[in-house]
């Protein structure tokens, strides 16, 4: 009778039409939006792929809590990666002007910011690598089908936009988050 230690386990379901291979230390998942991979500690998991679900394995005494919560952690990374590639990561935006009226665009990789409290030269705020903004009035949708790089972006447009050497509590200029980085819904 041999006694095999006793293993955190969870699966995750790999929605129709996306397909997630592990290589040596990374994950990626293709879809019809695209791709994304992202580093994987494998020597912590053990990862099986199945057609429908991805089965994720810990290799760690299951009765510790930090070991429930990283094989959260890891679900969760590739219930985003999945539903990522098929449906996408969208975050909004709102930028507030009530100073000065503020000119948002989006150029190629960037947002630009002109008149921001009436400075001369135009501020700019770096856009991750697959991400894409559009601007509406004052709102600026972020899309893209990885969410951390959604997240980065949405980040450097709210760092772009921060003001020092003035009130906060009386300038309140700028870009700021309202809806943050999510999937979207599923169509109908």
């Amino acid at each position: 009778m041999s006694t095999e230690p006793a293993f955190l386990t969870a699966t995750v379901p790999i929605p129709t039409g996306v397909r997630v291979v592990a290589h040596d230390r990374t994950l990626e998942a293709k879809g019809p939006l695209g791709s994304v991979t992202r580093p994987f500690p494998s020597d912590l998991f053990r990862v099986e792929m199945a057609a429908d679900q991805v089965k994720l394995t810990l290799v760690l005494p299951p009765e510790r809590k930090q070991a429930r919560a990283l094989l959260g952690t890891w679900v969760a990374h590739v219930r985003n990666l999945t539903l990522g590639v098929s449906r996408g990561v969208e975050a909004r935006m709102k930028s507030v002007a009530a100073h000065f009226p503020m000119k948002v665009q989006a150029k190629e990789g960037e947002i630009q910011i002109e008149n921001f409290l009436g400075e001369k030269y135009p501020r700019t705020a770096r856009l991750v690598a697959g991400v894409s903004a559009a601007v509406d009035g004052e709102f600026v949708t972020l899309s893209g089908t990885d969410i951390e790089r959604v997240g980065q972006s949405a980040a450097n447009i709210e760092r772009a936009t921060r003001i020092r050497n003035y009130d906060p509590r009386v300038f309140q200029d700028g870009i700021y988050l309202v809806q943050r980085a999510h999937i979207k819904e599923a169509g109908p």
